[in-house]
This record gives structure tokens, sequence and C-alpha cells, in this order.
């Protein structure tokens, strides 16, 4: 029995090192250990470096549990495969560490066809833990002896731990690992994997990230406290309101003239507001996980929908399209860098070979599109804050339906005279009977923002009636 043996009171597994080979990847060549328990489970550990490793030393060890979903297919109903591809980049920037990659684990312990059991539940609403709990599995099945002994047949008795789940660390510890660190690998989330992930930090104790200023703090969820003379106080005190509504919110977004036009006559709407406007717009996509425009924006603007001016992770992009007019070599469905659903009626013709960001959803017919429909076809992909973003006519159908919890209309100090309308929307005969919502306003440079709360008035008034 071992030092770490007697200390711990358990007896490691007889793990049996089988194989030794290379594995070039794009993160660098690493030398590949093939392992196996007299069970018949068989491990891999991929290392880089430590051929003959220092005992005082303490290498970075990311100890991964099998995912298939995740590793082999990309799945972003989880975080797995962003995070092996994570560590196996950390390692390579750093020279040298390892990834004990440990099969058995999948679904955390209940096997595969448990996990897509459970993936079956949480389609009806349940999150990971009460999907495994409601299987008649524990909310965590894996052990770790077997990775203890595989880190000590390569020698790594003293580690820093690359994992942002606590209970890992106190597994390994337990059978004698000295964890001199442990190091939270935290990667970006997505749309899908939101619940997910919500899900391990509330009930498994995972680490949540450390915002480094307000405004990430805000596109994590977060509305933090800071004092008025912090330099982020006046984006927490713009964007805090909207962050606090929660997951699933509509909110509205234009810019106008003092007469209520967003474009001339010609349609040149470059620019009716200011570079300050344009980084609140950009902020407000960096909040959401959807953007949806109409086909004249497409058509007039060939806009891009992505963040820019700040930092965030771009929406995916939503086209109102019912009868397939748009530019085939616009840039959302030429540029790549972030997801497109295109919307088109049941006859509209759509080119072949369209780029793989692309996806196309059919409408029931070529008509203006629904915005009840439209949300409930962006929310069934996981898609829960979305701004519509224009043009005039667009957002005004969702004001008009009833269907925005916020909107946001900037008025630039120019009057146009005549051009493309801005809001528009049934009104009433008496002013008595006018939309009248809390609001507030801020400056954008020469432009002023009003933010209207519409979802206070949802209960007791439809717009439009």
């Amino acid at each position: 029995m071992t030092q770490s043996e007697e200390r711990t009171g358990r007896q490691l597994p007889a793990v049996e090192r089988m194989v030794e080979t290379v594995l070039p990847t794009r993160h660098g060549t690493f030398r590949m250990l093939g392992f196996r328990e007299p069970t018949g489970t068989t491990h891999i550990a991929l290392v880089l470096g430590l051929t003959d490793p220092d005992p005082l030393a303490a290498p970075l060890v990311r100890v991964h549990s099998e995912c298939l979903t995740g590793d082999a297919f990309g799945s972003r109903r989880c975080d797995c495969g962003d995070q092996l591809d994570a560590a196996l980049a950390k390692i390579s920037a750093l020279g040298e560490g390892a990834v004990v990659y440990v099969r058995g684990h999948e679904g955390r312990g209940i096997g595969l066809l448990e996990k897509l059991r459970a993936y079956a539940l949480q389609d009806l609403g349940a999150d990971t833990v009460e999907a495994n709990l409601a299987l008649g599995h524990r909310e965590d099945a894996r052990t770790y002896d077997q990775s203890a002994a595989i880190l000590k047949d390569l020698g790594l008795r003293r580690i820093r731990l690359l994992s942002s789940n606590p209970a890992k660390e106190v597994a390994l510890v337990a059978l004698g690992i000295d964890i001199v660190e442990r190091i939270s690998l935290i990667v970006p989330a997505h749309p899908h994997n939101a619940g997910y992930l919500a899900a391990k930090r509330e009930r498994m104790g995972h680490d949540r990230p450390l915002p480094s200023s307000a405004w990430d703090a805000l596109r994590m969820g977060v509305v933090p406290v800071v004092a008025p003379d912090d330099p982020g106080h006046d984006l927490v005190d713009r964007y805090g309101p909207l962050v606090s509504l929660g997951p699933a919110y509509v909110i509205g977004q234009l810019g106008q003239s003092l007469d209520g036009f967003i474009a001339s006559r010609t349609g040149d709407a470059e620019f009716v507001t200011g570079a300050a406007d344009r980084e609140h717009l950009h902020r407000l996509r960096a909040l959401v996980d959807a953007v949806i425009v109409g086909v004249g924006t497409v058509v007039s603007d060939d806009c891009r929908l992505t963040v820019r001016a700040v930092p965030g992770r771009n929406p995916v992009r939503v086209v109102l399209d019912p009868r397939g007019r748009a530019p085939h070599d616009a840039q959302v469905f030429t540029d790549g860098t972030a997801p497109t659903l295109w919307l088109v009626g049941p006859d509209a013709v759509l080119p072949a070979g369209l780029a793989a960001h692309v996806g196309v959803v059919r409408l029931d017919d070529d008509g203006p599109a629904d915005p009840a429909r439209v949300i409930g076809l962006v929310r069934r992909r996981g898609l829960g804050r979305i701004l519509v973003e224009g043009g005039g006519r667009v957002v005004s159908s969702f004001l008009n339906a009833g269907a925005l919890d916020r909107l946001f209309l900037t008025t630039a100090p120019v009057l146009i005279g005549d051009g493309v309308p801005g809001i528009r929307f049934d009104g009433a005969d008496a002013l008595s009977d006018a939309i009248r919502a809390r609001v507030r306003r801020f400056m954008l440079g020469d432009d002023v923002c009003t933010e209207v709360d519409l979802r206070s008035l949802r209960d007791s008034t439809t717009i439009g009636e």
C-alpha cells in the first residue's frame, strides 16, 4: 500500500498502462497513453512534457469526464466540449500538463442512454439534477479512484487542478492527490446551455464566472452594485433594469429624427443618430440571444447585426422575409460570425448551397409575419432574450401586437421632412386612450434615448385595441 493509500484508507484500483503513442492536435502533439481497469473500462491520458515529473512541481491537470455529445458532436446543451478544447489550449500554452480523459463518466456517471433519457426530461422542463434524480440516479454518480490511480502512474501526485467543480477537488484530495491550487475553467455560455450551467452553479456548487467589470457582469446576467463614482455606474444604471427582466424578454430599438423618420425618401439612413446611439445598439445586441430584422432592413442596409463596438457575444440573427426577397449575397448570409435564421413563406424560392450558419424556417404564409408566431419560433430554439431592431414597420408591428417589454426610442436633433417613417401603429381616437407608460431618458451624445416600460402595461392594456 502506498503512502497516499495509507493516508486515505482506500486502495486505488489496479489501473494498467497498456499503450503509448502520440496524438497531433491543433493545440500541439501530445503523448497519448491508454489505461485499462480490471473491469475492462479504458481511459486516456494526453500528456505534454512531464517525461520525468519533478515531485515538487505542480503541473496543470484537467480530469475530464467523458461526454460523447459534447466532446465529439459539439453539443451546445453542455460546456464539456468547450472545456476540453480550452484545457488542451491552456496546457499547450504552458508547454506541459496533462488531461486525464475518464471513460464511464457519461452523464455524470449514469451512462449514455440514461443521459439521453435525462435530456428528454430536460426538454419537458426539468433541470439536469432533477432529471437524474427522476430516473433513480444520484445527481452525480461519478467516482475518481481511476483518475487518482492514473495520476499516480504518471508520477503526478501534486497538481494544479483545472476545474470549476469543487467536488472534484474534494474527491481527488481524499484519494491522496495533493492539489495545491484549483483553477476555474469557465468557457463562454451559449443560449442552449444557460439552464444547464445555472443548475451546475445553483444546485451543485460549481464556480460562477468572476466578472472583471460592470459590463461583464451585466452580460452574464448579474446587476452589480457599484458606487456612483465607479466607471461602470452609468452602464449599470442604463442596462441594469433590462438585465433584471430575466432570461426571457422582447425589446424594440429604433433611432429616428425629431419628426419621426428613420431614413430619407431615398432610403438613406446613414446615419440618423450618432455614434453613441450605435454603441448603445451594440450593447443591446450583446445582452440578447437573438436580434430580429425585416427584409427591408437587410435590403437597404446590408447589415451584419453583430457586436463590434463593445465586448460581447454576437446574437443569433433572425430575418423576417416571407417572400424570400433578401439578396442572396447579403452579409447575414455570407458572414459566418453569427448564426442566421431565415424565416420565409411556404412558396419562397431559396438558393442552393446556403452557408452552414444559415438555417431556414418556413412560415405558414407569405403575409406579414405574426409577432407572437415569430417569438414562439425563436424561443423554441432556446433564445429567450430578443431584440427587435428594424425597420420601423417591423418594430411597429411588435409594438402594435403588445409583444414588447421595453422600447428604446432614440431621437436625433434633425428634421428630415419626408422619408421612411419610424414608429407607427393603430392609434386611439382620444388622447386619453393613448399609451402612457413609465419612461426613462438618457443622453447619447446629442441624441435623446427614451426607454418606454411596456411590460407594466401588458396586464391592463392591449396596444392597438
